[in-house]
């Protein structure tokens, strides 16, 4: 069986039964096949990118540029994040993109700080059983003296279409940020540099992404960040947000990715090692996301003392 992948077999696996389904269930699966029309014409001229990043992505990586602000998901935007982790922490993600139960999106995230660095483990997974993507990567990243981090990130992605077969790609991301001074840090970050293919003849490729990041921590309550992303064969993307700590125990997240127009803010509470964020976005034409974020933080002696 071949697992080369085109775009007719993704939109033809949509319909595979159509004639067996009832008039509600046709208009159902009508709507998730207009989703998938969207996001081809969106990525028309885009080679094919193995899990989707969450659609309140901005969200999740909001702390990448940061000392006091980031957490176990800000390496997702930039691995050199890592290096800022002080405690063992893991975090769990999930959001219903267009209030879709296909179109779920789960991510996993686990840091672990060590004398030799900062390791951490990310999953995410994409889609329900008739298509789906997963992507397992291991980062590692550490400081290189007070002034700049550094770090690394290797995944597997997988791509799987019911009754047509599964494929799958190895690539890398890198990243760095640099402290221009105790409240102001800058970044680059590059996924898929080299590009990895699918399938047994590779047409299918990860597209390459580049960015270049911006945080400043105004106090320990205000944070703001901003980020310039050029993916591969598409316009450049702006995504900007802002971070406001009202209490030490709630915090506010809002902001807006240029690409599609969508804005999102979130809630977080923060109850001793445990953080609750509810998070919601919306998109112009396909409505709302909803989401939740779930961080444990587990603390040394130092801190319990």
């Amino acid at each position: 069986m071949r697992c080369s992948i085109n775009y007719s077999n993704r939109f033809s696996i949509i319909f595979i039964r159509v004639k067996k389904l009832s008039y509600r269930k046709f208009i159902f699966l009508k709507k998730i096949f207009f989703i998938f029309i969207f996001c081809f014409f969106i990525s028309e001229k885009v080679l094919a990118q193995v899990t989707r990043t969450p659609v309140a992505s901005p969200y999740l990586g909001l702390g990448a540029y940061s000392i006091s602000q980031a957490d176990v998901f800000s390496f997702t935007s930039n691995q050199a994040s890592l290096a800022q982790i002080k405690n063992a922490t893991a975090g769990v993600y999930n959001e219903r993109r267009f209030l879709l139960s296909e179109l779920n999106y789960y991510s996993a995230a686990v840091a672990l700080p060590t004398s030799s660095g900062n390791f951490g483990l990310q999953a995410g997974y994409f889609g329900f059983s008739e298509y789906n993507e997963t992507q397992l990567g291991l980062a590692y990243a550490r400081k290189l003296g007070s002034k700049v981090d550094f770090g690394v990130q290797f995944d597997y992605n997988s791509l799987q279409i019911a009754g047509y077969g599964k494929s799958s790609a190895i690539n890398f991301q890198i990243g760095t940020v640099m402290h221009l001074s105790e409240k102001l840090h800058a970044g680059f970050h590059a996924y898929n540099p080299v590009g990895g293919k699918f399938g047994n003849d590779k047409q299918e490729k990860l597209a390459s992404v580049y960015s270049a990041g911006l945080g400043y921590e105004a106090s320990d309550k205000f944070f703001v960040s901003a980020e310039i992303l050029k993916e591969e064969n598409k316009p450049v993307t702006v995504n900007g947000g802002i971070q406001y700590k009202f209490l030490p125990q709630l915090l506010a997240r809002a902001g807006v990715s240029t690409a599609t127009s969508t804005i999102y803010v979130g809630i977080g509470l923060q109850l001793k090692s445990f953080r609750l964020d509810i998070t919601t976005s919306h998109h112009p034409q396909l409505g709302i996301t909803p989401g939740i974020m779930i961080l444990f933080n587990v603390k040394s002696k130092a801190d319990k003392e």
